[in-house]
């Protein structure tokens, strides 16, 4: 009874005409970057950040979170119809959709993604619903030490899970960690890594770092990489399956959800590994496996609804413990701190319009999605044959001037371009920026809880190791790294990330 009388209240809220414009806004951006290769949810949050100061906190974070779940319907238009996937989750789509749509089936296999991603949306926001609260609940009753603990596990996670090498991924969250350290100690009072620069007495702008990082260094790369597109399919015929593709599809669409909603918790790109499961999966317990890579159905039902629903249930850890799993889940936080709300188990018994609010707006905007994705095909389409070197000079004006409205100054411009060098610089040599832009999140709390932790155990520090959780998260965290860093798992993990 208390479920529904919640979510009457996130009705309530969604429904106002000022959040399904933003709504609605937010599910269009997300197709539109989904669409267009180079760009992608995580620059785009970025670079949209300082335009959420002037809107309402619910209003905001529900148009954010809109482009992060509609960026995975985006990516699976151009998959199917050009073989260029939008989004990184949409990659496997395209092994079985591009061949669909060469056979003449373009619009089956448009139709199958549509609806598995539909279903596992609406399944993966039933399971937020149902499982957020009751998680908030217990860590309500969390102290500072297992905070610090979970924060750890969170870190060393987003270290194994993380693409390419183990120490650079370790590196990573050091200089993460070191990022969040500068500025002025709120104890002490005492400048810390600001060189003398009284800029940074306030510490590095995190607007400034998400957008140097994962604006300019994703401007700089796509530029390098600036690959040629053709469509093939320029008239998409019926839309409608057949009775063989509705029951080939149903399985992999039930499967895929449950995948895409238990990976998608997991600290890391929960819908990238979801869309890779769910395909495996798929491909070995198939009858028609001999079919996968030449236009089997199931390959493009299983990937989509795994990638949909991990990305839906990524917001559990976010909203109820203030842990982002992915670098989108951290511009989220960003986003609620700008905002004045504190992230953490508190939100829903603080905040409660915006927590229901968001998880009934994910269902409106599933159904935005739909009407959107099908019926607009053709503009799509067309879309993708835009050069990309007309697209970068507005994404770089619009983060210039994003930046410089922060603070009105020009040393968030130059500081903003000084992180796109160092991002571009990381992507050279290998090393993913995700890990340290969760460590830069996670650091300065970490450090408050770890000081709370240790002021209410009179500077002892096995209070870590002395209660239960706390050990055992720590515990956790540790035999995840032994155990990828082991010869075999290890090889596994690497030729994995390479697939």
């Amino acid at each position: 009874m208390e479920l529904l009388t919640n979510l009457g209240l996130g009705l309530s809220t969604s429904m106002t005409p000022l959040n399904l414009l933003y709504c609605l806004a937010g599910v269009f951006l997300g197709t539109l970057i989904g669409v267009l290769p180079g760009l992608g949810p995580t620059a785009t949050i970025a670079m949209l950040l300082p335009v959420t100061f002037t809107l309402p906190p619910v209003s905001a974070l529900i148009m954010l979170a809109g482009i992060y779940y509609g960026s995975q319907y985006g990516g699976s238009t151009t998959s199917i119809l050009v073989n260029v996937p939008g989004e990184a989750a949409s990659v496997v789509t395209a092994l079985d959709g591009y061949q669909m749509a060469r056979q003449g089936r373009a619009g089956a296999a448009l139709t199958t993604a549509a609806v598995g991603s539909f279903f596992a949306g609406t399944v993966a926001t039933i399971i937020l619903a149902l499982f957020a609260p009751p998680l908030a609940t217990i860590a309500l009753k969390f102290g500072p030490a297992e905070f610090f603990s979970l924060m750890v596990l969170g870190l060393l996670a987003s270290i194994v899970l993380a693409r390419g090498s183990l120490l650079h991924a370790a590196g990573m969250v050091v200089l993460g960690l070191l990022l969040g350290l500068v500025g002025t100690d709120v104890n002490s009072g005492v400048q810390r890594f600001t060189f003398g620069l009284l800029r940074l007495a306030d510490g590095i702008g995190f607007v400034v770092v998400a957008m140097g990082m994962f604006g300019l260094a994703e401007i700089t790369r796509n530029l390098e990489n600036e690959e040629s597109r053709s469509t093939v399919v320029t008239k998409v015929a019926s839309l409608m399956p057949t009775r063989e593709d509705w029951k080939r599809m149903i399985g992999p669409i039930l499967r895929g959800t449950c995948i895409g909603s238990a990976l998608g918790i997991l600290p890391g790109s929960g819908s990238i590994l979801g869309s890779f499961a769910a395909y495996a999966i798929e491909k070995k317990i198939s009858k028609n496996s001999k079919e996968f890579g030449k236009g089997a159905i199931e390959g493009v039902a299983a990937p989509e609804s795994a990638n949909n629903a991990g990305a839906q249930t990524s917001f559990i850890p976010m909203l109820t413990l203030g842990i982002p799993s992915n670098p989108v889940m951290a511009l989220m936080i960003g986003a609620m701190i700008i905002q004045g709300i504190q992230p953490g188990p508190s939100v829903i018994t603080e905040q409660p319009q915006l927590f229901w609010g968001i998880i009934v707006s994910m269902w409106i905007g599933n159904l935005f999605l739909v009407i959107l994705n099908l019926p607009m095909i053709g503009m799509w389409v067309r879309l993708v044959s835009v050069p990309y070197q007309m697209l970068f000079p507005a994404i770089l004006v619009f983060c210039s001037i994003g930046v410089f409205s922060l603070n009105n100054t020009e040393f968030d411009v130059y500081a903003m371009a000084f992180f796109g060098l160092v991002g571009y610089i990381f992507v050279k040599l290998d090393c993913e920026p995700a890990p340290m832009l969760l460590a830069y999140i996670l650091g300065p709390m970490m450090e408050e809880y770890v000081r709370r932790a240790l002021l209410l155990s009179r500077g002892d520090p096995t209070v870590f190791f002395t209660r239960p959780i706390s050990a055992g998260l720590l515990a956790l965290g540790a035999l995840a790294v032994i155990a990828a860093s082991l010869p075999a798992l290890h090889k596994k993990r690497e030729e994995a990330f390479r697939e």
